[in-house]
């Protein structure tokens, strides 16, 4: 992986926001984040970037779901050909529902609600809820006081070795591969989202039940339309393929070898965003389908931006490309990280964390003999 290239800047996360502080702030608002003044040109939804994003998101996923179903008479082979290029549209069409929930993707904040709220039904998930943990997420990425929320399960090295054999058991599973990108989609994209929290605001219960019931009657008549084994054969391949690929970026979009973590006094916004958040250079046909989200330093630092303008920002501002920089094979390898570990600051395998309490737990051991 090309982590930061400015010597020492994995010891050293504050860096970032000294360097980009030089950035001035708007005139009479001396509050205002650094970054706003250069990136608020980018924060501005142009409808026809808009409208041609939606054209090339959610009108070629409907259009090759048709063509799956069509397909099922001809070849089994041919339908799950078809779902690759209908799951990349679906994620796709994800990005965009992503980015109704900051209030990024059209100008009117009732505009993105109702389109986020249609969109939802395509990815399963209830926009209020889902925009209220996403906004969880952005306020508390990278600090370990406010873990749990819109996050990938994270544990220290110190709490893992401090934890019973069954909650160990649970975090490995949890952090398996297989798990995580296989079972993980159907938790998180058809399970967890119909089930609303208990302590939940009114209003966030009644966006899960209101999503509930608009899919069941959704799926339902296109169950009664097509049967619900054709159904099944259309809808579940591309949506574990979209949910798998989902769930890889948000994983490697946080969890790399040098990221940031740090405990509630210590924890800068500015240094999450532009140190714990990754820049996941992908091939462009790659890109186009995630929708520049891999650009992901950029979209925590303001998550105004629409996905479309993000590329344009970064090339534009050279103050913000010095960030950790992953390639497609950085961000395979990075799934076999699985503890923060505090001392080093930096993300480890299960085998290096146990081979430091060896070292440690030996070093131990000469002291006290020495002082014998």
């Amino acid at each position: 992986m090309r982590a930061m290239s400015r010597p020492g800047a994995r010891r050293n996360p504050a860096w970032a926001a000294a360097r980009i502080a030089a950035v001035p702030s708007r005139k009479g608002n001396s509050e205002s984040p650094f970054w706003r003044e250069a990136l608020a040109p980018y924060a501005q939804p142009i409808i026809g970037r808009s409208v041609l994003a939606l054209a090339t998101s959610v009108v070629p996923y409907l259009v090759l779901s048709v063509a799956m179903y069509l397909a099922l008479d001809i070849s089994s082979l041919l339908v799950l050909a078809i779902a690759v290029p209908t799951a990349g549209f679906l994620l796709r069409t994800y990005v965009v529902f992503h980015d109704c929930a900051h209030g990024a993707f059209l100008p009117s904040r009732r505009a993105n609600v109702w389109l986020g709220t249609a969109l939802g039904l395509l990815v399963y998930a209830p926009f209020v809820r889902w925009r209220h943990d996403h906004a969880v997420h952005h306020a508390t990425a990278g600090d370990l006081d406010r873990r749990g929320v819109g996050d990938v399960v994270t544990m220290t090295v110190a709490e893992y070795r401090g934890s019973s054999r069954r909650r160990r058991l649970g975090y490995r599973l949890v952090r398996n591969p297989l798990l995580m990108f296989g079972l993980g989609p159907i938790l998180a994209m058809v399970v967890g989202p119909r089930i609303p929290a208990r302590s939940a605001r009114a209003r966030m219960r009644r966006s899960v039940i209101g999503t509930d019931i608009a899919l069941a009657v959704l799926i339902g008549a296109l169950c009664w339309l097509v049967g619900w084994r054709d159904y099944l054969l259309v809808s579940a391949p591309p949506a574990l393929l979209a949910g798998s690929a989902g769930i890889w970026l948000f994983y490697v979009q946080h969890q790399f070898e040098d990221a940031y973590w740090q405990r509630a006094e210590g924890w800068s916004y500015a240094d999450a965003a532009l140190h714990g958040s990754s820049y996941l250079r992908l091939p462009k046909v790659l890109q186009f389908f995630t929708g520049s989200i891999g650009l992901h330093h950029l979209h925590h630092l303001d998550a105004r931006i629409p996905n479309y303008n993000l590329q344009r920002a970064h090339d534009d501002n050279p103050t913000f490309q010095d960030v950790p920089t992953l390639s497609l094979w950085d961000g395979v390898r990075a799934v076999r990280l699985k503890l923060w570990d505090e001392d080093r600051s930096r993300l480890v395998t299960f085998a290096q964390a146990r081979g430091r309490s060896k070292r440690s737990s030996g070093g131990s051991r000469a002291t006290t003999i020495a002082a014998r």
